[in-house]
């Protein structure tokens, strides 16, 4: 009994709020722990219903069944399993009925066979109800009242945790040394229990002997540490893979333990606590041998070498052992709304953001590609094999990011086929990493995209429109740079899809919304580097300047307001979000937050901005979009141009750098383009573009073709007046066209983000696009892109329907 009061507690917390982890997943964290010589785990998942919302009812007996089992599970491990319940949110303290109830709910756990317990009065409100102020003289006293009722009645087991209201140094009142709470709570709490302690902040940066030792003053004991700092259930697009760090192992004698609460995601933690047992075991050794001292980059590389083995297994999403939907120990329930006000995150200030929705984590894994729906390659096409992926080179003296063009048969320039089970490389891994690493610190590929991507849009007026005074060696020095920029970009692209691709289910569940939504940021990142090289607007245009449109962008990065004080939540959407930030339209966090695709594809993707080679390729797409949805024959084996004539040729033509290309490795699968300023080119359109089609398609002996005429006349149609009062607004237009196989339609959805953000970029405000009402089904395949969430607020303007979006 006095061993276990001495014995040094560190592991993991499931303390989170999303989705528990299945029977299966804890069983193979058991396991882990078992290796890495962890001794503790403590379950408090905040989404078990009967742990801290129902805390007052007991487990019915298929569930004490399970939490038997789970138990049973940890001992034979050699693990102690802490059990913790969450009474505050609505406990009345003077009440001998929910102290009756409470004793009923334990006592049914140390029945169980549990002999180590936890009470957490963790993000609950101070104020108590009138009984309880009448029957005690503070909260704190309240609080430690019925805990050390409790502890008593449990038979003072050698490990019962507390957890007070005020868990850190920031939600000390008005400090650590001087809070009243804190005074009661080190004077009344019973010796041998053990209070719980987070550091400094909520997720502390770094835990330093100095202020435990302040905290282990006013307690009159040693805390325990629970670390939030891999956990990620504040932002739903952050994951932590880093290395345990920040924690010097010397802490241990002003510690009883130290318990990492980690990524709600499973298999995101195996480097966190690979790592949390490198630190665990040099703090035991007691060595002076510098091999032995704990240090994160080492044990980072132990730990990515044996995660590589383990990523490449062929397991189903979840760590099923069967077929059959595992249930966790206790019915779960999910935030119904995202930063819902009652539902802050584990020992968090801030509110819990709802995890995007994948694919569900049920009897099987979702399909590979190419999955159900997947177009197949069309006549004259063929699937080239498995190449694998090649930086993007780019003759001398020509833009990074421009392909020679092509059709949909020839592989995208610079970049490799994905399909099939394929292996996770180190490279990739690390990759992963550092672009997942800790709350307050970036990884090396993190830092050197959003260095790079800050300097080329820094720097962006060497390469712009009126650029030719530029000095030649500080546009290669832009060039080059930007061409690493892209390479990373493309390293990103293929890591998503390796991500998909790989035979480990398991990870792919959970690692698919984050990776996704990278890939997504990254495209837009890419295409607008692409862009900025020679169409970028100099400081001498009427309508916008780059210095204008960037004087805002990026100043607000992750690392200027988190600083070394803030808490993480401050910013939000980690590299994503900073990336997103740095971009004209980074402020439009809509446009870059959506829930992924139900079913991944390993299919790769690029935008970029258009070149005259592409003409050809997107005559024949809208050709064949246009008799698809039209239902019209082909006007004549004369005049195959016509459909591209009017519904792209007039912007490919007049405004070619407002025009994007979306391919995958069969070719181009969509376009969008864009005007920036309709006025002036309606007046070019007129004065050069109809006179030229005119000339393209005469009426040979006084007859024209009838459909042909019909089109030529909506070429001039299309080029009417709009009233002032909309082009005031939304002085810019746009087309989207996209074919409607594609599997991962939120790509179009990224491809419109990289027109609006060249849009912004030289100016505009406002973009809007015209659809005919008759032209239903133009309408539907625009409202299954997503296009009609991004553009907003319709107005009528002759017959057609409006749709704009200020920027």
């Amino acid at each position: 009994m006095e061993e276990d009061r001495k014995q040094f507690l560190c592991g993991v917390v499931e303390g989170f709020y999303g989705r528990p982890w299945s029977m299966d997943q804890r069983k193979v964290l058991f396991q882990w722990m078992q290796s890495w010589g962890l001794n503790t785990y403590l379950y408090g998942p905040k989404d078990d219903l009967k742990h801290r919302l129902l805390w007052r009812e007991v487990y019915s007996p298929e569930e004490e069944s399970q939490l038997r089992t789970l138990i049973v599970e940890a001992q034979s491990r050699g693990l102690r399993f802490v059990y913790a319940l969450s009474p505050g949110q609505d406990i009345v303290f003077s009440s001998s009925c929910d102290l009756t109830l409470l004793k009923r709910k334990l006592r049914q756990v140390s029945d169980l066979g549990c002999q180590a317990f936890a009470i957490l009065f963790d993000d609950i409100d101070h104020s108590m109800c009138q009984a309880d102020s009448e029957a005690f003289t503070s909260f704190a006293h309240a609080q430690v009242t019925v805990t050390n009722e409790i502890y008593r009645f449990l038979g003072e087991p050698p490990v019962f945790l507390f957890c007070p209201t005020e868990y850190c140094g920031s939600l000390c009142s008005p400090s650590v040394s001087k809070s009243p709470y804190l005074q009661t709570v080190g004077e009344d709490l019973l010796p041998n229990i053990t209070v719980i302690w987070t550091g400094s902040k909520v997720i502390s940066r770094k835990l330093s002997v100095d202020c435990l030792a302040e905290v282990e003053s006013v307690l009159q004991r040693p805390p325990l540490i629970w670390d939030n700092l891999h956990a990620n259930d504040y932002d739903s697009r952050r994951l932590f893979l880093g290395p345990f760090k920040g924690r010097e192992p010397q802490l241990r004698s002003h510690l009883r333990g130290l318990l990492l609460n980690p990524n709600c995601e499973f298999e995101a933690n195996y480097i966190p606590l690979h790592t949390l047992g490198s630190w665990h075991r040099a703090g035991k050794e007691e060595l002076k041998d510098e091999e032995c001292e704990y240090c994160p980059d080492r044990a980072l590389s132990a730990a990515l070498h044996d995660w590589m083995e383990e990523l490449n297994q062929p397991l189903q999403a979840g760590r099923q052992s069967s077929r059959t939907d595992q249930r966790s120990s206790v019915p779960t329930s999910r935030c119904k709304t995202p930063d819902r006000p009652d539902c802050s995150s584990t020992f968090r200030g801030s509110a819990a953001v709802a995890k995007l929705p994948v694919f569900p984590l049920n009897s099987s894994s979702p399909p590979s590609s190419p999955t159900k729906g997947e177009r197949e390659p069309r006549e004259g096409e063929k699937r080239r094999p498995n190449q694998p992926s090649q930086a993007n080179h780019q003759p001398p003296g020509s833009r990074p990011g421009v392909p020679a063009g092509g059709g949909r048969g020839q592989r995208a320039q610079g970049r490799g086929l994905c399909g099939g089970k394929g292996l996770l490389s180190e490279s990739q891994v690390r990759l992963l990493v550092g672009l997942y690493y800790l709350p307050h610190e970036h990884g090396p590929s993190a830092q050197k995209l959003l260095q790079d991507l800050t300097w080329l849009k820094s720097n962006c007026h060497v390469v712009g429109i009126n650029s030719k005074k530029a000095p030649p060696q500080k546009v290669d020095e832009w060039r080059g740079r930007a061409s690493r920029f892209l390479s990373l970009c493309e390293d990103i692209a293929q890591l998503h899809c390796s991500v998909v691709g790989g035979a480990n289910r398991a990870v792919l569940y959970d690692l698919y919304p984050y990776v996704w939504d990278l890939r997504n940021t990254a495209l837009v990142a890419k295409a607008f580097i692409c862009w900025l090289d020679g169409r970028v607007l100099s400081d001498s245009s009427t309508l916008g300047s780059w210095r204008n449109c960037f004087h805002w962008c990026g100043k607000t990065t992750g690392a200027d307001v988190l600083g070394v004080e803030s808490e993480p939540w401050v910013f939000k959407g980690g590299v994503s979000g900073e990336v997103q930030m740095l971009l004209p339209i980074g402020s439009s966090s809509e446009l870059f937050t959506h829930p992924p695709p139900l079913f991944p594809t390993s299919r790769l993707y690029n935008i970029r901005p258009y070149h005259s080679k592409d003409k050809v390729e997107l005559y024949r797409m809208v050709r064949q979009l246009h008799l698809r949805t039209q239902g019209v024959q082909e006007s004549s084996a004369a005049h195959p141009d016509i459909i591209g004539d009017r519904c792209l040729g007039p912007c490919l033509a007049l405004c070619p750098e407002y025009s994007f290309i979306l391919e995958d490795e069969l070719g181009v699968c969509g376009c969008v383009l864009g005007i920036l300023d309709v006025r002036s080119f309606a007046k070019r359109c007129q004065a050069s573009w109809i006179p030229a089609m005119r000339d393209k398609y005469p009426p040979k002996g006084n007859v024209t073709h009838p459909n042909t005429q019909d089109l030529i006349q909506l070429m001039e149609e299309d080029q009417g007046e709009y009233p002032d009062s909309l082009l005031y607004h939304f002085p810019s237009q746009l087309r989207l066209d996209a074919l409607p196989e594609l599997v991962d339609i939120s790509v179009s959805r990224t491809l419109l983000t990289a027109l609006l953000t060249a849009l912004k970029a030289n100016g505009s405000q406002g973009v809007f696009c015209e659809v005919q009402p008759t032209d239903r089904q133009r309408l539907e395949f625009l409202t299954k892109l997503g296009f009609l969430e991004i553009l907003r607020g319709e107005a009528r303007s002759r017959e057609g329907v409006v749709l704009g979006r200020l920027l």
